[in-house]
Protein backbone atom coordinates (compact mmCIF):
# COMPACT_ATOMS: atom_id res chain seq x y z
CA UNK A 1 0.00 0.00 0.00
CA UNK A 2 1.43 3.47 -0.77
CA UNK A 3 1.93 6.11 1.66
CA UNK A 4 2.95 9.45 1.64
CA UNK A 5 6.03 10.92 3.24
CA UNK A 6 6.53 14.49 5.41
CA UNK A 7 9.59 14.59 2.79
CA UNK A 8 6.84 14.35 -0.22
CA UNK A 9 4.36 16.84 1.26
CA UNK A 10 7.16 19.25 1.53
CA UNK A 11 8.59 19.12 -1.99
CA UNK A 12 5.00 19.30 -3.13
CA UNK A 13 4.39 22.37 -0.73
CA UNK A 14 1.48 21.10 1.36
CA UNK A 15 2.97 23.05 4.44
CA UNK A 16 1.94 26.38 2.21
CA UNK A 17 -1.96 27.34 3.49
CA UNK A 18 -4.10 30.39 3.40
CA UNK A 19 -2.78 33.72 4.11
CA UNK A 20 -2.83 34.80 7.42
CA UNK A 21 -5.89 37.12 7.60
CA UNK A 22 -8.44 34.22 6.52
CA UNK A 23 -7.54 32.05 9.16
CA UNK A 24 -10.07 30.03 10.47
CA UNK A 25 -9.77 29.71 14.41
CA UNK A 26 -11.14 25.78 14.36
CA UNK A 27 -7.53 25.07 12.14
CA UNK A 28 -4.98 26.64 15.33
CA UNK A 29 -4.37 22.88 16.15
CA UNK A 30 -2.63 22.22 12.87
CA UNK A 31 -1.02 25.35 11.90
CA UNK A 32 2.89 25.67 12.90
CA UNK A 33 3.27 28.90 12.81
CA UNK A 34 2.80 31.88 10.16
CA UNK A 35 5.72 33.40 7.56
CA UNK A 36 5.31 36.39 5.56
CA UNK A 37 1.69 36.27 5.74
CA UNK A 38 1.14 32.54 5.11
CA UNK A 39 0.22 29.92 7.89
CA UNK A 40 2.46 27.18 7.52
CA UNK A 41 0.46 23.33 8.03
CA UNK A 42 1.68 21.40 11.15
CA UNK A 43 2.85 18.57 8.88
CA UNK A 44 3.49 16.02 12.15
CA UNK A 45 0.03 16.18 12.50
CA UNK A 46 -1.38 15.89 8.48
CA UNK A 47 1.22 13.02 7.59
CA UNK A 48 -0.33 10.21 9.74
CA UNK A 49 -3.85 11.56 8.75
CA UNK A 50 -3.97 11.84 5.49
CA UNK A 51 -2.17 8.49 5.20
CA UNK A 52 -5.13 6.77 7.28
CA UNK A 53 -7.38 8.60 4.64
CA UNK A 54 -4.94 7.02 1.98
CA UNK A 55 -5.65 3.10 3.38
CA UNK A 56 -9.45 3.51 3.77
CA UNK A 57 -9.65 5.08 -0.01
CA UNK A 58 -7.13 1.86 -1.18
CA UNK A 59 -10.08 -0.36 1.10
CA UNK A 60 -12.82 0.95 -1.01
CA UNK A 61 -11.14 0.85 -4.38
CA UNK A 62 -10.39 -2.70 -3.58
CA UNK A 63 -13.91 -3.51 -2.90
CA UNK A 64 -15.23 -1.63 -6.10
CA UNK A 65 -16.89 0.58 -4.05
CA UNK A 66 -17.54 4.24 -5.19
CA UNK A 67 -14.80 6.50 -4.60
CA UNK A 68 -15.87 10.10 -2.65
CA UNK A 69 -13.80 12.13 -4.79
CA UNK A 70 -14.67 12.97 -8.35
CA UNK A 71 -11.53 13.38 -10.61
CA UNK A 72 -12.11 15.94 -13.18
Amino acid sequence: MATVSMRDMLKAGVHFGHQTRYWNPKMKPFIFGARNKVHIINLEKTVPMFNEALAELNKIAARKGKNPFRWY
